[in-house]
């Protein structure tokens, strides 16, 4: 009788235990970050200025901060890396990266609709002389990481040519570290090398 009792308990805890989780899922997906969402979450986190993080720092990248366009930027806390600010009453994040540099480039974030957010995109005017758009990946994204794919609708995207083809930014340290990769395409595959970079809030 004892087994019984105890095997009956033990199967309760379970079922208690699962209804939990499936409760807890339920909660999770009702709380599911919105595009707007992750569109002010990014304007929230990312604005402001950015300094180029130390060489040690510069971890898992494949060799961009080593540039000598941008090697005077390392570990230099007055030097802006990368700035990020609203403009159109709040409607668009401009991104300002490596400025005043010969690698200067510039990323525009834009809801589709800021009355009707359903899609954020981005376009990145690259030092390759071209400009290629994005789509935010909502299921890659979270509150302190934002990814967005290469928009596979537009020619470049789908193109062999060589461009940025993946963007992540990944945020460390209480929001004051952020890890931003821009992962390069050519002859329709990712290329070993990638502008990837490391940056302190100033």
């Amino acid at each position: 009788m004892k087994k019984i009792l105890l095997f009956l308990t033990v199967v309760g805890a379970m079922a208690f235990t699962a209804v939990q989780a499936t409760e807890e899922l339920k909660k999770v997906e009702a709380e599911k970050m919105t595009v707007m969402d992750a569109y002010n979450g990014m304007s929230m986190i990312l604005s402001g200025t950015w300094s180029l993080s130390k060489e040690s720092e510069q971890i898992d990248t494949t060799g961009a901060h080593k540039n000598k366009a941008i090697a005077h930027l390392l570990g230099n806390s007055d030097a802006i890396g990368t700035q990020y600010k609203l403009i159109g009453r709040g409607a668009t994040l401009q991104e300002s990266l490596l400025p005043n540099t010969k690698k200067t480039m510039v990323t525009m974030y834009h809801c589709n609709s800021y009355k009707n957010c359903t899609q954020l995109k981005a376009t990145h005017y690259c030092a390759k002389k071209n400009q290629p758009e994005f789509l935010l990946n909502l299921e890659e994204t979270t509150q302190d990481k934002f990814v967005f794919d290469c928009d596979m609708s537009t020619e470049l995207c789908q193109s062999a040519d060589d461009h940025i083809h993946k963007m992540i930014f990944e945020l460390s340290d209480n929001d004051n570290h952020l890890k931003a990769s821009y992962l390069a395409w050519k002859d329709k595959k990712l290329r070993d090398k990638h502008s990837i970079y490391h940056f302190d809030r100033m």
